[in-house]
């Protein structure tokens, strides 16, 4: 009788196992994509998601998507925490090291941010500033005060605000003015919408933020509270025409596409993994994002990749 009852707890427990084995089975096919990091990406990856299932009723996919900042994003895909991670910099050797598979999906800019109650606006909206200026005031601290910058009379010191997150826009950022993440002076700030409030909340303060979180993309005037200083390309002092387009998102979109944006701060951006995605669910999404996925990419507020290049991120996956 012992050994019966021993026998029947056995299989009891077996079945215990197997339930479970099917229900973690039945969970992959049902379909699950879980996505972190950049901020950037961060809104337009959320209309995929919403717009891969409707376009796909019948076959929904349950989708977790966090933002946190590229680096979380990068070191979730690698440590396969989650299907993709959101990236929003260059990729460097070191992470291609690690194995890192990634496909290029829209591309986006990085703009200098400041109040819109800043005392010297219609003056900065009007001269602009250089590369050289902006280093001046984020990495060598040599411009401290807006009355050192040529044509303003303000004195009022400048408060420089950057993010305290690894993240892409920061790296790109830095990037455009020869610098890294780690030689941006300021009071840092987590995360995209936490420094876009921080600086314009400032008068005299200065910030760099992605896109769709300076501008209003239903409006698509900038958001209440921001303003853009535009970036004097050719640094003649003034803000010539053609490198005037930030009154209007569409324009800003626009001179990206073509180029006449610098780049940096102009980058593409990036959806990653540990090694190329096996999971089909995946797999099929990323295929929708390159294809069909492509008509939100402008609507959403960023710049449609061009179509070969397109297709080549899509070849990645077969």
């Amino acid at each position: 009788m012992k050994k019966l009852n021993y026998i029947i707890l056995l299989i009891a427990i077996i079945s215990v196992f197997v339930s479970c084995d099917t229900k973690k089975k039945d969970a992959v096919e049902e379909g699950r994509i879980s996505l972190s990091g950049a901020f950037a990406l961060y809104p337009l990856a959320n209309q995929w998601a919403a717009e891969y299932n409707k376009a796909n009723i019948d076959k929904p996919i349950k989708f977790d998507i966090q933002a946190g900042g590229a680096g979380k994003g990068m070191a979730d895909a690698l440590g396969g925490i989650v299907d993709l991670g959101m990236f929003s910099r260059e990729i460097v050797q070191a992470e291609k090291d690690k194995g890192v598979w990634w496909v290029a999906v829209t591309k986006d800019a990085v703009i200098p941010t400041i109040s819109a109650e800043n005392p010297a606006l219609v003056t900065l909206k009007k001269r602009g500033l250089t590369q050289a200026e902006f280093k001046a005031i984020f990495v060598d601290g040599t411009i401290t005060n807006w009355k050192q910058l040529p044509g303003i009379t303000v004195d009022a010191p400048i408060k420089i605000f950057t993010r305290s997150d690894a993240c892409g826009a920061a790296a790109t950022w830095a990037a455009f003015i020869d610098a890294k993440q780690e030689d941006l002076q300021g009071v840092g700030v987590f995360g995209d919408p936490g420094l876009a409030e921080a600086v314009s909340k400032e008068p005299a303060g200065i910030a760099y933020n992605n896109i769709v979180y300076a501008y209003d993309i239903n409006t698509e005037k900038k958001r209440p509270g921001i303003e853009v200083i535009p970036i004097d390309i050719n640094g003649n002092g003034t803000i010539d025409e053609d490198e005037n387009f930030y009154e209007n998102v569409r324009n800003l979109l626009d001179a990206v596409a073509k180029g006449k944006f610098p780049s940096p701060p102009a980058r593409e951006l990036y959806f990653v993994a540990n090694g190329k995605p096996q999971n089909q669910a995946t797999i099929d999404f990323l295929k929708w994002v390159l294809t069909d996925g492509q008509q939100y990419v402008i609507p959403a507020g960023y710049v449609t990749l061009e179509g070969k290049y397109l297709k080549e991120q899509e070849n990645k996956l077969n």
